[in-house]
Parts: structure tokens; sequence; C-alpha cells
């Protein structure tokens, strides 16, 4: 009985960290959307989606290749455009080619 109090122990800090480490970029809001994604707690090698529609400049400077610079120019770009409709949509900004995009595929959401 002692031994599955501290695993369950375990597993709620676990749980409660990932928020702190990579869980930051994962739009709660996207909930119905990753209803098939398994519920195992995030591991450090497991990446976060990045909702390029939602996310900040800050949050956008997670994906590869995207700098400050890149980051305020995709915000720039949809606030004056409105919402991407589409992640290769994400060309149009200055600074974004089709290199970027592919290399961070995996990680993008609308």
């Amino acid at each position: 009985m002692k031994r599955k109090g501290m695993s369950a122990l375990c597993l709620c800090l676990a749980l409660g960290l990932s928020a702190f480490t990579g869980g930051i970029l994962a739009n709660t809001g996207d909930a119905a959307a990753n209803s098939g994604a398994s519920s195992a707690p995030a591991t450090a090698s497991t990446q976060d989606t990045v909702n390029i529609n939602t996310a900040t400049a800050q949050q956008l400077t997670q994906l590869q290749g995207i700098g400050a610079r890149r980051a305020e120019a995709i915000v720039q770009y949809r606030d004056e455009n409105g919402p991407f409709t589409d992640i290769e949509q994400l060309q149009e900004v200055p600074g974004i080619g089709p290199t970027l995009i592919e290399n961070n595929r995996a990680r993008l959401v609308l």
C-alpha cells in the first residue's frame, strides 16, 4: 500500500512539473483537437505543438529557426491579415520559407 502511494505522488509531481517544462506551449483550448492524443505524461523528448493563430511571439521562438524578429513578423502578419487558414500561408511572412515550415511541420497547428 505504501508503494502505491509513492507512485501516485511521483506521477502527480511529474504531471505538475510538465506544465513548467515544455507544456507551456500547448494551447489548453485545443483539447478537443487533441482528443485522440495519448494521455501519457510528457517526456523531455516530446515537443508540444504551437498554434500559429494564437501563439505569442515568445511561444513562436520555441520553433526551430524562429527568432524574436521572425516571431514578431508572424504576429504582425496575423494581426494585419487575420488568422492563418493553412500552414503553407506562413511563407507569406517575410523570412519564412518552405524549409523552415518543413523543419517545424510536426509542431505547427492552426
